[in-house]
């Protein structure tokens, strides 16, 4: 009896010691499965070589150390921390004048918005080894391309600090919180067009072009700020919202020399947006796109620097909408690189300094996804693209003519490159949902590897003990016939003889993507703890998002919420068929874009969701913001039902599930408004619900251990409720 006792045991012990370690929340969002990479990493200009940043933890350093591109030997340690008790806190970011002997240096940064910031600068010579203190609290400081001074903004205006006589000249005198801006985006361009610096030098470092916004008649919105003071404070900014008024825009140009500066009279327009300004190769010639507030004409311009007098190069019109990309690229003749989806898919043209076409680079049913470079001497387009399907990407070369194409990844994922200055070689980073981030130096005649920089062989390592399920990837098709991307996560142990609860993931957004072969996130990682225990995990991507052509990208155009709710809904019955699926227990998530989509699912799926969780969700266009929201809407004044129609305060009366709602009051993109309202509406239809209101947290509800104590509340209520 006692042998058959230890046996028992001995087998238990055996089973308990092989079997599949518990993910926790506490690992995820304490950094446990975060990845290696190369910090910083940036190619140099004038010599084939690349910078990092690295860090030394045992004595709590950093390191700008340089390498060579060829043999990927470290040649020297530009600047060591430890050496300047100045950076005892650290390098937040660093950048090197054109001729790379200098460096400017930032620490002690405060975050403004999501791309904006304030921080303290140093310059660096590497000659002289000297570090000096040059700028505090200022925003977006860049070197002339001579490299004798600097230009930046301050509170508003903008400045240029010369290097060799510290003398500061104030470029302009007007800039006021909340009504002027020189110089530097307001919210909604560096939410919506992604920048943050709206001044560039010219190529002789003669002039300083810069767009001006007048916010003085745009609508003020605050928020209050608890913290653990007696009284709140109000944090006030303008924000345009859908239909509101927007800043007025203008360009302008700053002579150097006589210190003069003369507005450019760009013409006809009304209501417009610069969304990129930048000077061309020839040291006269500014080039601006300008956007006509429905965002379906744009015009690239080129200014004469002299006289100031504009002229329209190149016309893009769309029956949707028009994206702005930073890929224009001019080449020593002043022609240039510029990608469009004219043909129904994003390509990559070519023009001479005319605006005349004269050549379409690329083409097929498929897009490019990132144009890296030119390289003049062998006259070739180095890009990246989803040629071989729309949930991986590929480095790719090609003539300029279009010929001579020639893929230069091997592996099944994600490949990204970034290239050397002669463009002999290049460093692919490669993931896949099997395989996290590996660096690679590559050549760029064939791709083929050199040798190996940087793996995660510790983090395969490690997560081995967790037996992870894998990420399947697979078509599904509704019942309307879409066919659509999507991947299933399911439990290790998974049963064909089973029935399983399933919980659905999604954005949805315009143009985004979130079925995609690349290593896994920590989203992904929780939903491998929930696989733990014993739920199923799908994604995903209906009509509305990218990188299937412009067609089924902008087949949502004026109806946001419509064709992507209908597509989740019809994905989850699809799915409520599988033998081994509870089609009872289907539940969905998202946050932002998605959180507006996984409510709408909720209440017009009524019947197909048991559950939802809405983390930050715009719960109506007509409180997001105009850039973003007209693009894809018009206004709600020209198209009023579309804004109500697919608004989820307008459906809270089909509410029958679970539904948790969660938002930060600091939020500054999607207003804390949008869940307020939403609370009401339920509230006065009757309906019970759940909801969480994070103090104090912007739009990515983050800091200290909030993201800790919200996964485990979602956790929580899934396994409650579903």
């Amino acid at each position: 009896m006692k042998s058959i006792q230890l046996m028992v045991l001995f087998v238990a012990s055996l089973f308990s010691a092989t079997a599949q370690q518990k993910i926790t929340v506490e690992e995820i969002y304490r950094g446990e499965f975060r990845t290696k990479g190369m910090d910083a990493l940036q190619s140099m200009k004038n010599t084939n070589q690349y910078t990092v940043l690295n860090t030394d933890r045992t004595s709590r350093s950093q390191q700008i150390d340089l390498y060579d591109f060829a043999t990927l030997k470290k040649v020297a340690t530009l600047l060591d921390t430890k050496s300047h008790t100045d950076l005892a806190d650290g390098i937040d970011s660093y950048t090197f004048s054109n001729d790379e002997k200098q460096i400017l240096i930032a620490n002690n940064t405060s975050p403004i918005f999501r791309h904006s910031f304030t921080a303290t600068y140093y310059l660096y010579n590497l000659a002289t080894k000297e570090l000096t203190k040059v700028l505090e609290n200022v925003q977006e400081p860049t070197f002339s391309p001579d490299g004798t001074k600097i230009g930046y903004a301050k509170e508003n205006d903008l400045f240029i600090y010369d290097i060799a006589s510290k003398a500061i000249t104030q470029v302009t005198t007007d800039g006021k919180k909340n009504e002027i801006i020189n110089g530097i985006t307001d919210w909604v361009y560096e939410e919506e067009f992604a920048f943050v610096r709206a001044f560039d030098w010219s190529s002789d470092s003669k002039k300083l072009a810069f767009i001006r916004f007048d916010e003085s008649k745009v609508p003020q919105f605050s928020m209050d700020m608890y913290q653990k003071d007696l009284y709140p404070t109000s944090q006030t900014f303008k924000y345009p919202k859908a239909g509101e008024k927007n800043s007025e825009v203008s360009l302008h140009i700053f002579e150097v020399g006589s210190k003069s500066a003369k507005k450019i009279n760009l013409g006809n327009y009304s209501d417009f947006y610069i969304a990129r300004m930048k000077w061309t190769n020839d040291a006269n010639i500014l080039s601006a796109q300008v956007l006509n507030r429905h965002q379906d004409n744009l015009d690239l311009i080129f200014v004469d620097g002299t006289i100031g007098t504009p002229k329209v190069i190149l016309n893009e019109k769309d029956k949707a909408y028009v994206d702005v990309t930073d890929n224009l690229t001019f080449l020593k003749d002043n022609s240039f690189i510029w990608t469009s989806e004219k043909d129904g898919f994003n390509h990559i043209y070519l023009y001479d300094k005319t605006g005349k076409l004269k050549n379409q680079v690329t083409k097929g049913k498929w897009e490019v996804t990132s144009y890296y470079g030119f390289d003049e001497k062998t006259k070739t387009v180095f890009y990246q693209s989803v040629e071989n399907g729309s949930t991986v990407r590929d480095v790719y070369k090609i003539s300029l003519d279009g010929k001579k194409k020639v893929k230069l990844s091997s592996q099944v994922g994600t490949n990204g490159a970034t290239f050397s200055p002669d463009f002999t070689y290049y460093i692919n980073t490669y993931s896949s949902v099997t395989t996290p981030p590996t660096y690679t130096l590559n050549s760029s005649k064939d791709g083929k590897q050199a040798q190996e920089i940087v793996n995660n062989t510790p983090l395969v390592e490690k997560i081995k003990k967790y037996d992870l399920p894998t990420k399947e990837f697979f078509e599904l098709t509704t019942e309307k016939g879409h066919k659509l991307n999507a991947w299933m996560i399911k439990p290790k142990d998974f049963d064909a003889n089973k029935k399983y609860p399933v919980f659905m993931y999604q954005y949805s957004g315009p143009g985004s993507q979130e079925v995609a072969n690349n290593w896994l996130d920590t989203n992904d990682m929780w939903f491998m703890m929930l696989s733990q225990q014993g739920y199923i995990t799908v994604c995903v991507d209906g009509r509305g998002t990218g990188y299937k052509g412009a067609d089924f990208k902008k087949c949502t155009q004026k109806e946001l919420g419509k064709f992507e709710v209908e597509d989740q809904i019809d994905a989850a019955k699809v799915i409520g068929n599988y033998a081994y699926v509870d089609k009872s227990r289907i539940g969905i998530f998202g946050w932002s874009y998605g959180g507006f989509m996984s409510s709408n699912c909720l209440f017009k799926g009524a019947d197909v969701f048991k559950m939802a969780i809405a983390v930050a969700p715009v719960t109506n266009w007509r409180f997001y913001d105009s850039i973003y929201t007209e693009r894809y809407m018009t206004t709600p004044q020209e198209n009023a039902s579309g804004y109500d129609d697919n608004s989820p305060i307008n459906h809270v009366n089909k509410l029958k599930g679970n539904f948790l709602l969660i938002h930060g009051t600091a939020d500054d993109n999607v207003h804390v408004q949008n869940s307020m309202q939403m609370i009401e509406a339920l509230v006065q239809a009757n309906k019970q619900f759940d909801w969480a209101i994070y103090p104090d947290k912007n739009h990515g509800i983050y800091g200290g251990k909030t993201r800790i104590q919200l996964y485990n509340k979602m956790t929580n209520y899934i396994k409650e409720k579903l």
